[in-house]
Protein backbone atom coordinates (compact mmCIF):
# COMPACT_ATOMS: atom_id res chain seq x y z
CA UNK A 1 0.00 0.00 0.00
CA UNK A 2 1.30 3.59 -0.25
CA UNK A 3 2.63 5.10 2.73
CA UNK A 4 0.06 5.54 5.29
CA UNK A 5 -0.43 3.61 8.30
CA UNK A 6 -4.06 4.17 9.94
CA UNK A 7 -3.67 2.58 13.47
CA UNK A 8 -0.79 4.11 14.69
CA UNK A 9 -0.79 7.86 14.86
CA UNK A 10 -3.63 10.16 15.72
CA UNK A 11 -1.94 13.49 14.73
CA UNK A 12 -2.09 16.38 17.88
CA UNK A 13 -4.86 18.79 17.00
CA UNK A 14 -3.11 22.48 17.07
CA UNK A 15 -4.18 25.22 19.53
CA UNK A 16 -8.12 26.89 18.73
CA UNK A 17 -5.91 29.80 17.95
CA UNK A 18 -3.39 27.83 15.19
CA UNK A 19 -6.24 26.46 13.36
CA UNK A 20 -7.86 29.93 12.88
CA UNK A 21 -5.22 31.45 11.87
CA UNK A 22 -4.55 27.86 9.48
CA UNK A 23 -8.64 27.34 7.95
CA UNK A 24 -8.26 29.49 5.43
CA UNK A 25 -5.84 27.96 3.89
CA UNK A 26 -7.43 24.32 4.43
CA UNK A 27 -9.86 22.65 2.81
CA UNK A 28 -13.97 22.11 3.54
CA UNK A 29 -13.20 17.99 2.76
CA UNK A 30 -15.10 16.26 5.73
CA UNK A 31 -14.00 15.61 8.94
CA UNK A 32 -13.97 12.21 8.63
CA UNK A 33 -10.36 11.88 7.02
CA UNK A 34 -7.95 9.43 9.12
CA UNK A 35 -5.29 12.20 10.79
CA UNK A 36 -2.89 9.93 10.80
CA UNK A 37 0.65 10.77 9.40
CA UNK A 38 3.96 12.69 10.22
CA UNK A 39 7.06 12.67 7.72
CA UNK A 40 9.85 12.22 5.26
CA UNK A 41 13.48 12.56 4.16
CA UNK A 42 15.57 13.95 1.61
CA UNK A 43 17.97 12.12 -0.17
CA UNK A 44 19.91 8.06 -0.54
CA UNK A 45 22.36 7.04 1.91
CA UNK A 46 24.10 10.25 2.72
CA UNK A 47 24.12 13.52 4.44
CA UNK A 48 21.41 15.52 3.10
CA UNK A 49 22.77 18.14 1.41
CA UNK A 50 19.36 20.61 1.63
CA UNK A 51 17.62 21.97 2.89
CA UNK A 52 20.01 23.79 4.82
CA UNK A 53 19.26 23.99 8.60
CA UNK A 54 18.73 27.67 9.54
CA UNK A 55 21.08 27.11 12.89
CA UNK A 56 23.22 30.37 13.01
CA UNK A 57 24.74 29.30 16.65
CA UNK A 58 27.95 27.96 14.93
CA UNK A 59 26.93 24.64 16.27
CA UNK A 60 27.02 21.21 14.39
CA UNK A 61 23.63 20.15 13.23
CA UNK A 62 23.09 16.56 13.05
CA UNK A 63 23.44 15.16 9.42
CA UNK A 64 20.17 12.84 8.24
CA UNK A 65 20.87 9.70 5.96
CA UNK A 66 18.20 7.98 4.06
CA UNK A 67 18.55 4.45 2.27
CA UNK A 68 19.25 4.86 -1.68
CA UNK A 69 15.85 3.62 -2.55
CA UNK A 70 14.08 6.19 -0.77
CA UNK A 71 13.59 9.46 -1.08
CA UNK A 72 11.85 13.17 -0.32
CA UNK A 73 11.28 15.43 -2.31
CA UNK A 74 10.35 18.89 -0.98
CA UNK A 75 9.14 21.38 -3.36
CA UNK A 76 8.72 25.51 -2.88
CA UNK A 77 12.19 25.86 -1.04
CA UNK A 78 12.67 29.12 -2.23
CA UNK A 79 10.18 31.85 -1.54
CA UNK A 80 12.73 35.03 -2.21
CA UNK A 81 11.65 35.76 1.71
CA UNK A 82 15.59 34.17 3.81
CA UNK A 83 13.41 34.15 7.02
CA UNK A 84 10.51 31.89 5.23
CA UNK A 85 13.12 29.84 3.61
CA UNK A 86 14.74 29.21 6.91
CA UNK A 87 11.56 28.18 8.12
CA UNK A 88 10.65 25.98 5.39
CA UNK A 89 13.85 24.08 5.04
CA UNK A 90 14.15 23.60 9.19
CA UNK A 91 9.90 22.10 8.28
CA UNK A 92 11.70 19.90 5.85
CA UNK A 93 14.40 18.36 8.11
CA UNK A 94 11.86 17.93 10.57
CA UNK A 95 10.30 15.71 8.59
CA UNK A 96 13.24 14.25 7.08
CA UNK A 97 14.05 12.99 11.03
CA UNK A 98 11.25 11.17 11.71
CA UNK A 99 11.83 9.10 8.44
CA UNK A 100 15.81 8.28 9.09
CA UNK A 101 14.70 6.87 12.57
CA UNK A 102 12.29 4.39 10.29
CA UNK A 103 14.89 3.72 8.17
CA UNK A 104 17.78 3.43 10.94
CA UNK A 105 14.86 1.26 13.11
CA UNK A 106 15.70 3.55 15.86
CA UNK A 107 14.25 6.50 17.89
CA UNK A 108 16.71 7.18 19.86
CA UNK A 109 18.46 9.31 16.83
CA UNK A 110 20.00 13.08 16.90
CA UNK A 111 18.40 14.50 14.25
CA UNK A 112 14.45 13.67 15.87
CA UNK A 113 15.03 15.28 18.85
CA UNK A 114 16.76 18.24 17.41
CA UNK A 115 14.18 19.65 14.88
CA UNK A 116 11.18 18.27 16.47
CA UNK A 117 10.26 18.82 20.19
CA UNK A 118 7.42 18.82 22.61
CA UNK A 119 3.71 17.38 20.90
CA UNK A 120 5.42 16.63 17.94
CA UNK A 121 8.50 14.70 18.81
CA UNK A 122 6.35 12.48 21.18
CA UNK A 123 3.86 11.80 18.51
CA UNK A 124 6.97 11.08 16.13
CA UNK A 125 8.46 8.68 18.44
CA UNK A 126 4.89 6.77 18.23
CA UNK A 127 4.57 7.02 14.34
CA UNK A 128 8.14 5.92 13.87
CA UNK A 129 8.19 3.23 16.66
CA UNK A 130 4.64 1.61 14.69
CA UNK A 131 7.07 1.02 11.74
CA UNK A 132 9.61 -0.26 13.95
CA UNK A 133 7.28 -2.81 16.03
CA UNK A 134 6.35 -4.27 12.60
CA UNK A 135 9.57 -4.18 10.85
CA UNK A 136 8.36 -2.08 8.40
CA UNK A 137 10.32 0.38 6.18
CA UNK A 138 9.28 2.45 3.22
CA UNK A 139 10.88 2.95 -0.40
CA UNK A 140 10.41 5.15 -3.29
CA UNK A 141 9.47 8.84 -3.38
CA UNK A 142 7.49 11.12 -1.09
CA UNK A 143 6.48 14.69 -2.72
CA UNK A 144 6.04 17.43 -0.93
CA UNK A 145 3.99 20.77 -2.12
CA UNK A 146 2.17 23.84 -1.65
CA UNK A 147 4.75 24.63 1.00
CA UNK A 148 3.32 28.50 2.73
CA UNK A 149 4.29 30.21 6.14
CA UNK A 150 2.77 32.57 8.05
CA UNK A 151 4.28 34.18 11.02
CA UNK A 152 3.22 35.21 14.76
CA UNK A 153 5.51 37.77 16.13
CA UNK A 154 9.60 37.07 15.95
CA UNK A 155 9.83 33.11 17.21
CA UNK A 156 6.77 31.62 15.78
CA UNK A 157 5.91 30.35 12.74
CA UNK A 158 2.43 28.14 11.08
CA UNK A 159 3.77 25.88 7.94
CA UNK A 160 0.78 24.14 6.02
CA UNK A 161 1.69 21.42 3.13
CA UNK A 162 0.49 18.89 1.42
CA UNK A 163 2.49 15.33 0.84
CA UNK A 164 1.73 13.35 -2.30
CA UNK A 165 2.76 9.30 -1.33
CA UNK A 166 1.22 7.87 -4.28
CA UNK A 167 5.01 6.80 -5.14
CA UNK A 168 6.19 5.76 -1.86
CA UNK A 169 5.17 2.11 -0.39
CA UNK A 170 6.05 -0.17 2.22
CA UNK A 171 8.15 -2.80 2.37
CA UNK A 172 8.69 -4.85 5.39
CA UNK A 173 12.07 -5.98 6.24
CA UNK A 174 12.21 -8.98 6.99
CA UNK A 175 10.67 -10.68 3.97
CA UNK A 176 11.29 -8.25 1.44
CA UNK A 177 7.98 -7.59 0.31
CA UNK A 178 6.83 -4.42 -1.10
CA UNK A 179 3.30 -3.37 -1.32
CA UNK A 180 2.89 -1.83 -4.52
CA UNK A 181 -1.16 -1.18 -4.28
CA UNK A 182 -2.49 1.56 -6.45
CA UNK A 183 -2.66 5.14 -5.11
CA UNK A 184 -6.21 6.84 -3.73
CA UNK A 185 -7.06 9.52 -2.11
CA UNK A 186 -5.66 8.38 0.91
CA UNK A 187 -2.75 8.72 -1.05
CA UNK A 188 -2.02 12.69 0.16
CA UNK A 189 -2.34 14.33 3.15
CA UNK A 190 -2.44 18.08 4.26
CA UNK A 191 -0.69 19.02 7.41
CA UNK A 192 -0.63 22.22 9.48
CA UNK A 193 2.33 22.67 11.64
CA UNK A 194 4.01 25.13 14.13
CA UNK A 195 7.37 26.02 14.88
CA UNK A 196 9.39 27.65 17.14
CA UNK A 197 12.64 29.18 16.70
CA UNK A 198 14.96 28.20 19.52
CA UNK A 199 18.05 29.56 21.46
CA UNK A 200 20.30 27.92 18.83
CA UNK A 201 18.36 29.39 15.87
CA UNK A 202 16.32 26.38 14.52
CA UNK A 203 12.78 26.41 13.90
CA UNK A 204 12.13 23.27 15.79
CA UNK A 205 8.46 21.54 14.62
CA UNK A 206 6.40 21.74 17.97
CA UNK A 207 2.62 20.68 17.03
CA UNK A 208 1.46 19.09 13.85
CA UNK A 209 -1.86 17.94 12.57
CA UNK A 210 -2.84 16.13 9.45
CA UNK A 211 -5.97 15.50 7.78
CA UNK A 212 -5.86 12.69 5.01
CA UNK A 213 -7.67 13.12 1.77
CA UNK A 214 -8.10 16.19 2.09
CA UNK A 215 -9.63 17.78 -0.88
CA UNK A 216 -6.83 21.26 -1.26
CA UNK A 217 -4.07 18.49 -1.88
CA UNK A 218 -6.15 16.27 -4.28
CA UNK A 219 -4.59 16.11 -7.44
Amino acid sequence: MNRRRPTLLAALALTTATALTLSACGSDDDSSGDNDKIAGTDTGDKPSATPSPSDSSGGKQPDITFPSDAENVFEDSKTGDAKKDAVLADSALSVNAVDEAIFKGSTDTKALGYYNTGKALSSSITYAQGYIDDDDTWIGETRYFDRKVTFSGESQAYVIYCSDESKSYIKNKKTGKVDKSAPTADSYVLYNTKLVKNAAGVWQTTDIASNRRDKACQP
